[in-house]
């Protein structure tokens, strides 16, 4: 496995030409009516309406208001800010080039220090952007074509030739990372996220008494139960994203940071880090 593969980018839907289409996909999608908009953004209805009909032009200021009020993803306001005749504004850059050292830094210095935990950041189609040094422990047995850049992490996990088949309790687990890719469609809209959340729930469902547990959440958080040659092992995970990005790359990156839940967990990682 390549951990710090590019990530690959997988086509998504073509976005709508007209500024007004634009703004009024993301109006619906956010299940705003015109009313509730135009008063959050401190327009009148009336111009509103003109600008998502095209019978008035919005300013860069306006649509930079608008796409703020909405909560647009930066890279879908950049579309809008095209849309609109106005340049992109937000900058998309590969981690790393040499204007994201920094963030790149911080990225190592967190997936390192984790250690001897399991680590990895993500894109946001879940794509494995970087890992550390105890996530290899956790793939032996996963099919070869399942860690192949571009690793897809949500596909490597639930693939019945991937993770599947050694996650305890793979009924809850697949349920709790179905509920977290439909919150991030309903904020994003992506279209590559519905496509891999259609794919995912294609897999076959586990059967046996642990599907039992699919409705249950217990203890603090939900559980990654996992079988190893330690023993089965259990985490609770955290995920961590940059503050106030203003570049795409960043906002779109995420760390997913596994701790163990029990202390048999933490001896067997520490031993496992040697």
């Amino acid at each position: 496995m390549n951990a710090s593969a590019s990530p690959g980018r997988a086509p998504s839907r073509p976005p709508p030409r007209a500024f007004g289409e634009h703004l009024r996909h993301w109006r619906q999608h956010r299940r705003l009516s015109q009313l509730a908009l135009a008063s959050d953004a401190e327009i009148s209805t009336r111009h509103l309406s003109f600008v998502e009909t095209g019978r008035s032009s919005p300013s860069r200021e306006m649509v930079l208001r608008l796409a703020e009020r909405l909560q647009v993803p930066l890279r879908e306001r950049n579309a809008l800010l095209v849309a609109a005749g106005y340049a992109p504004m937000y900058r998309e850059r590969p981690l790393d080039d040499p204007a994201l050292a920094a963030a790149r830094r911080a990225v190592d210095l967190i997936l390192k220090s984790h250690e001897p935990f399991p680590a990895l950041a993500v894109d946001r189609h879940w794509t494995l952007v970087a890992a550390n040094s105890m996530v290899p422990h956790l793939l032996p047995g996963a099919d070869p074509s399942l860690l192949q850049a571009p690793v897809n992490v949500l596909r490597l996990s639930l693939h019945p030739r991937g993770l599947a088949p050694r996650i305890v309790n793979l009924a809850q687990w697949r349920r709790h990372l179905f509920e977290r890719l439909r919150q991030q469609i309903q904020q994003t809209g992506d279209a590559t996220l519905v496509a891999l959340l259609e794919e995912l729930q294609a897999y076959p469902v586990p059967a046996g008494p642990q599907a039992e547990l699919e409705g249950e959440h217990l203890g603090i958080a939900v559980p990654l139960q996992f079988r190893s040659d330690q023993g089965v092992l259990s985490f609770i995970s955290t995920t961590t994203v940059f503050g106030s990005p203003n570049d795409v790359t960043l906002q779109e990156l995420a760390l997913e940071t596994f701790f163990p839940a029990d202390e048999a967990t933490a001896a067997a990682l520490r031993h496992l880090h040697g």
